[in-house]
């Protein structure tokens, strides 16, 4: 039953994916374009390759293809992914304003038509016209005064039938809409993925802990999450961020996960400027999901090469406060899952405990547990807008810091983007947390 159940619901994903993109090349090309024009050949062609690209960027990762060939697709087909998005919605926007804008232009089109003649208008007109081809005579007997006419009643004139819409006024409504929609869609687009690729910016969060002795206040934690080493993000954006964390001049770095899409063969090298990364008391790991999709056995020895020190359900005393990580719950399926007995159970509870758990949904085992603050990330925030609502539909806090009880969860961002390299509406984040100790 599972398997019908992925197998209907890819259907319906395909057939959704089919409309779309009717609608798409309609709007701005069947609507736009004259039949076996140019510009209308070249979109058609365009609506049907560029699916193909991003259909080939889904699967080729997962299928092994050739890293090369997963790069070549990546970038046109991903970025059509979030074009796609962007230039629907601003199409559904121009369906409102589509009719607004044909009414506007009828009643200027009107306004600008000369007046029809009355009838009296027209029977004084015809008098006087033949008044004035009358040639003049000498002057003659009046004739006897001929006998009043009968009234008639006159009906009124039928209203003319209502002109048919003008073709070159359709056209310009279809081109204008579609014009301002194209506009609008890329443009979003372009902003989502200079975004991703300028690198995140640091935000800075002061959680306090009831338990944090005073020694520890102010003490500084950089949480980075969601990377997303593959394709098209590689190791420029590595030394981006750990440029940008090193300038923090943190006390800890926290990793939390979603490291990579890719194996070490491919990814390895991208992957090699963490070992710059420099604290006081070092860089921890934790898996994320994406992880088990990679590789990740071999990704937890390749980071504890780079100087990385990977908490699989483990524990570590950290000055003032416990720092435990557990495994991501994709795990499970390889006996590999999230173990929060083995990585919290025996702990002096008198000791305050801040936990590293790639997703915000295992809030509830770290409050049973007695933590006092999770960093998760994951959740990407949305990464492209609206998807922050479908987010918060499977995740207990999308993106900031929220409290569970007397356990505190912070979600960041994430530092980089999966698929589109875009990001709307949810920028990215490397985050320092700094903790506060209520005795201080």
């Amino acid at each position: 039953m599972a398997v019908v159940g992925i197998a209907l619901g890819a259907v319906a994903v395909l057939a959704l994916l089919v409309y779309v993109h009717r609608y798409v090349w309609r709007r701005f090309v069947g609507d736009t374009t004259a039949a076996g024009s140019p510009l209308r050949r070249a979109g058609t062609v365009a609506a049907y390759t560029l699916p193909l690209l991003s259909v080939g960027a889904l699967v080729s990762g997962r299928s092994g293809a050739p890293f090369w060939l997963q790069q070549v697709l990546a970038w046109p087909g991903y970025l059509w992914l979030a074009a796609l998005l962007y230039l629907t919605l601003a199409l559904l926007v121009g369906e409102a304003v589509r009719p607004l804008l044909r009414r506007l232009l009828a009643r200027r089109a009107a306004a600008g038509t000369p007046a029809a003649p009355t009838q009296t208008q027209a029977q004084a007109h015809a008098e006087t016209q033949a008044m004035a081809t009358t040639t003049p005579q000498a002057a003659a007997p009046a004739p006897a005064p001929a006998p009043a006419p009968v009234s008639t009643p006159v009906s009124a004139p039928a209203p003319a039938p209502a002109p048919a819409a003008d073709p070159s006024r359709r056209l310009f409504v279809a081109r204008a809409v579609g014009g301002a929609a194209a506009v609008a869609g890329l443009g979003t687009t372009g902003y989502g993925a200079y975004g991703v690729l300028r690198g995140p910016r640091v935000k800075r969060v002061t959680v306090p802990l009831a338990r944090l002795p005073r020694s520890a206040h102010g003490f500084r934690i950089a949480v980075v999450s969601d990377i997303h080493l593959g394709p098209i993000l590689g190791r420029a954006h590595t030394r981006r961020i750990v440029d940008t964390v090193n300038r923090t001049q943190p006390d800890l770095i926290a990793v939390v996960g979603d490291l990579v899409d890719g194996s070490v063969d491919d990814l390895g090298p991208a992957a090699e400027p963490l070992a710059g990364l420099r604290s006081r008391h070092g860089a921890f790991f934790v898996t994320g999901n994406h992880e088990y999709y990679s590789g990740a056995a071999q990704w937890v020895d390749h980071v504890r090469e780079l100087g990385l020190h990977p908490l699989e359900n483990a524990r570590v005393e950290i000055g003032g406060f416990d720092l435990a990580g557990v495994n991501d719950i994709g795990g499970e399926s390889e006996g590999h899952g999230p173990d929060f007995g083995r990585a919290l159970g025996d702990r002096d509870r008198t000791r305050a405990a801040v936990l590293m758990a790639h997703q915000p949904v295992v809030i509830d085992e770290a409050v049973e547990h007695g933590v006092d603050l999770q960093l998760s990330g994951h959740t990407h925030g949305g990464q492209l807008w609206p998807g922050n609502y479908i987010a918060e539909l499977s995740n207990p806090t999308v993106a900031g810091l929220e409290r569970y009880g007397d356990t505190q969860l912070y979600v960041t961002r994430g530092a980089g983007a999966w698929g589109p390299p875009v990001r709307v509406g949810a920028p990215s984040d490397i985050t320092v947390v700094e903790l506060a100790s209520r005795q201080a």
